[in-house]
């Protein structure tokens, strides 16, 4: 096939789902950074509770990732018809390979950066859909990189240019809201809080780009949209801007 991945639409859906579905986006990654900056600061003291700490914000930060990959399947049709609960449902089960390939990855991409730079920016854009394919597809972790591959395979370029897009537009409005915090007040409580709710806005941001590339990749391939968690449905597939 010879159609291409269209940057400038998949970041236009990145966004307008985010404002169709900030409602359900924005409180739940509040709600989960929050819990996991009351525990941080609660077990500063003690290496141990802050090991806890950390383990509880990957579960929480992969637990989101995998719901928004829930939610964008859901929207495909137009409609969200599932509700939080159910979300946290269809993601549970998988956080565990989502954790899994998430370390793999971010091994693998960390030694790819530190070699040369551009081995870990190839790796970060064949492995950018990792996550939706082990939620929808309910991939292993281990298969879910060579889908990936294959996925983007062809399209290397136009993935790398949303997730850059994408990279740079979270990491502006993560720097401002925590230098605003700063500006107000030095106090940990005061930059804890502006970093909170920078990652409230951004955490969307990043977890949308991966889920919206990975459904336009598949309906580039010809391949049936998946509405249920593993099976292939006859659902719509992600429509394509002119």
């Amino acid at each position: 096939m010879n159609r291409k991945l269209d940057v400038g639409g998949t970041l236009s859906q990145v966004f307008s789902t985010y404002g169709q579905q900030a409602g359900v986006l924005l409180p739940l990654a509040f709600g989960l950074f929050l819990l996991v900056a009351i525990l941080t600061g609660l077990f500063a003291g003690s290496f141990l509770l802050s090991l806890i700490a950390i383990v509880v914000g990957v579960i929480a930060g992969t637990l989101y990732q995998g719901m928004v990959v829930s939610l964008v399947r859901d929207v495909q049709d137009g409609t969200r018809d599932s509700s939080v609960g159910q979300l946290i449902e269809e993601t549970w089960p998988v956080v565990l390979p989502l954790i899994g390939a998430g370390i793999l990855a971010g091994i693998g991409i960390t030694i790819g950066t530190f070699l040369l730079i551009v081995p870990g920016l190839i790796l970060l854009t064949i492995w950018s859909v990792i996550a939706p394919v082990i939620v929808v597809e309910r991939s292993g972790a281990i298969d879910a990189f060579g889908r990936s591959r294959a996925l983007v395979k062809g399209n290397g370029w136009q993935v790398f240019g949303v997730i850059l897009v994408v990279f740079l537009i979270a990491a502006v409005a993560s720097f401002v809201f925590r230098a605003i915090g700063a500006s107000i007040s030095d106090s940990f409580a005061m930059l804890a809080l502006f970093s909170l709710i920078a990652s409230t806005l951004t955490a969307p941001i990043t977890a949308l780009a991966a889920s919206v590339i990975y459904f336009r990749l598949v309906a580039l391939h010809g391949e049936p949209a998946v509405t249920e968690p593993g099976s292939a449905g006859d659902a719509p597939l992600p429509p394509s801007p002119a």
